[in-house]
């Protein structure tokens, strides 16, 4: 059951600018890295489902958060079909993200009024996400997709539009700033923020520290 309503979800990303997202196979590691996200000022986290048990882990990772960081809002990530959307949805996802867009997703997600962020890559997949009740949708490989410029073209005749890139955003300031002044709503934040170096390393207060820095970087560059 999710913890948290679709209404909330959606207005923390417009608020925070910001989803950081990991897949990690080991449980501890990955709540150490949620942990230190959650330290870093992130109240949103999108776990992806890209390894084999991850439905495992997810569910012990969002155990102990709701334990230890109940203000962190916890989705899961790449997903495709309705049966895995439900399951992590029993498991307690308070929304669902994907790199495609489907309709018996959708359905699943608006029978319990999860948030769903379905990926697109063309202006059609947009209109025709948000004729299922997408508010936020994901721009999937954001970069190779058409980047700024895309973002741009579409919310010209299409300014309510709210779209979040994810692949091609990076921590870096000019990177942040060229996104957000093209218009998305927030960013998905994966490998630049949760740095395998510093996984590897167990240096989890670098993870901390970018993410704390990041999240100034977009209240700076919206004017917050």
């Amino acid at each position: 059951m999710s913890r948290f309503d679709r209404l909330t979800v959606y207005n923390t990303m417009l608020a925070d600018g910001m989803v950081p997202l990991f897949y990690h196979a080991d449980v501890t590691v990955a709540t150490n890295i949620a942990v230190a996200l959650a330290h870093g000022g992130a109240r949103l986290l999108e776990f992806t489902n890209r390894g084999d048990f991850a439905i495992e882990v997810f569910s012990a990772l969002n155990k102990t958060l709701v334990r230890g960081q109940p203000q962190m809002i916890v989705g899961i990530g790449t997903v495709d079909d309705p049966a895995t959307a439900a399951l992590y949805i029993q498991h307690g996802a308070n929304f669902v993200v994907a790199p495609t867009f489907n309709s018996d997703v959708a359905r699943v997600c608006n029978r319990r009024k999860i948030a769903y962020l379905p990926g697109v890559a063309t202006i059609s997949e947009i209109a025709l996400a948000e004729e299922y009740g997408a508010e936020i949708v994901k721009l999937f490989p954001a970069e190779t997709a058409g980047g700024t410029t895309f973002v741009k073209a579409v919310l010209a005749p299409r300014p309510w539009a709210r779209i979040m890139p994810s692949g091609g955003v990076t921590t870096d300031e000019a990177n942040l700033r060229a996104w957000f002044e093209a218009g998305v709503a927030c960013v998905g934040m994966g490998s630049h923020l949760v740095k395998s170096t510093w996984v590897a390393a167990g240096d989890y207060s670098a993870i901390e520290h970018e993410t704390t820095a990041v999240l100034q970087r977009i209240r700076s560059i919206q004017g917050r």
